[in-house]
């Protein structure tokens, strides 16, 4: 059985999906937990740690999108 190798092509397109989703992901789930804090009006800590809640699911929503993607569409062939 041949070795798969590495198809370049899908490879850089999965990299550049991944760093343009993730910017919008992180960045839009980042602000919205600074919304929420702003419109509670609640203290500063108290609205960090929500907005690092957020950051850490758009975090999580980004590996379920890579993982889904990679499925989808296989680096080595």
């Amino acid at each position: 059985m041949a070795e798969k190798r590495i198809d370049w092509t899908r490879l850089s397109t999965l990299v550049s999906v991944a760093i343009l989703v993730g910017t919008e992901v992180v960045g839009a789930s980042w602000a919205a937990g600074w919304a929420i804090g702003g419109l509670m009006q609640l203290p500063r800590a108290y609205s960090l740690v929500i907005e690092i809640v957020f950051a850490l699911l758009g975090f999580a929503a980004l590996a379920v999108f890579i993982k889904s993607a990679l499925r989808h569409e296989p680096i080595k062939v």
